[in-house]
């Protein structure tokens, strides 16, 4: 048995039983990677994978428990070539990254710079997504952290810690009548067609809560992924724009008025997230307390021995949270 093949069953499975596909994410071949699985079942006297003539069709009962097993082994011997790398160079290496459009574009960015400049050697990777495929991501070791506000509290191998607080503001042309009014109602908004997140996005089940909690159901004309791509349409005039405050930029878009809306919404989250038994380097400790201050290289690891989710909670009840100001 070969970690080699254990590393091939695992790319399988996560490819939906497409070897090509495997082939091609691994830089290797088709026949290659065939040969090792045969290998490997044969060695272990079952089949991992069952078949109709040369294809993958499902993965077979023992296969799911060798999968878990095998998912369980490759994250250990990658910690083992952590640790090693943390003895021999403590500032070279790589740190890999899941997050969506709005905390690449506006939350990051600065973050980013600060630690770049401080560890030029370590090799850094952006991947971005819906929050459950960051939150996937994340989960099967494809990145070492996930950062986004919804859909993480759904993996439950996963060391969640809060980092911020954040809001939304309504945005609108400089003549749309939203425009004069600094503290709109939610019956004012919803009388307007609304452009805004897709659900699952940068907080949008608390605008949903909001307006479900006054009985109104407005009418939302218009979703995107992308804080971008959402103001692009409210310049058009498709409807109100609600986006997170961090994705307001006063000089891009000085075309459009900004209006607070902390008083409509609850605010939100937003969580780094590594899974367990992830091996943090020095490094890694930084780049989180450069994101939060607060979770310091001693809050991290006691986050890290907490039992369940609600002790994590627990651990940072009493810790008040940055917020990401609409003034600012």
């Amino acid at each position: 048995m070969k970690l080699q093949q254990l590393r091939y069953i695992c790319e399988v499975a996560r490819h939906d039983l497409n070897v090509s596909a495997t082939a091609t994410a691994l830089f290797t071949s088709q026949p290659g990677i065939s040969k090792q699985i045969r290998l490997l079942e044969d060695e272990l006297g079952v089949e991992i994978f069952a078949r109709s003539g040369k294809h993958l069709t499902r993965v077979t009962p023992a296969g799911e428990a060798i999968l878990a097993i095998a998912e369980d082994m490759l994250r250990k011997a990658e910690s083992i070539r952590q640790v090693a790398q943390e003895h021999s160079d403590d500032r070279r290496g790589s740190l890999s990254i899941a997050t969506t459009h709005t905390q690449a574009r506006y939350a990051l960015p600065d973050i980013i710079e600060d630690f770049m400049a401080r560890y030029p050697e370590v090799s850094l990777h952006m991947h971005q997504g819906t929050p459950m495929q960051i939150a996937e991501m994340a989960a099967n070791g494809t990145t070492d952290f996930a950062i986004a506000t919804e859909a993480m509290e759904h993996f439950g191998d996963l060391v969640m810690m809060p980092c911020y607080r954040w809001n939304r503001c309504i945005l609108v042309p400089k003549d749309h009548p939203l425009a004069s009014t600094t503290r709109p109602s939610l019956e004012q908004v919803a009388a307007y067609p609304l452009v805004t997140y897709v659900f699952g996005f940068t907080g949008r089940s608390k605008l949903d809560d909001a307006f479900a909690g006054k009985g109104l159901t407005p009418k939302v004309a218009f979703t995107a992924a992308d804080a971008d791509v959402i103001k692009t349409y409210v310049r058009l005039g498709v409807g109100v724009g609600i986006v997170a405050t961090m994705a307001i930029d006063p000089v891009a878009d000085s075309d459009l008025v900004a209006i607070d809306a902390s008083h409509l919404f609850e605010p939100s989250v937003t969580s780094i997230g590594f899974r367990k038994g992830t091996y943090l380097r020095n490094y890694m400790y930084d780049f989180i307390a450069g994101l939060a201050p607060h979770l310091t290289r001693d809050i991290v690891d006691k986050a890290v021995q907490c039992s369940s989710r609600q002790d994590v909670e627990a651990l940072f009840k009493d810790i008040q949270l940055p917020v990401d100001s609409f003034a600012k």
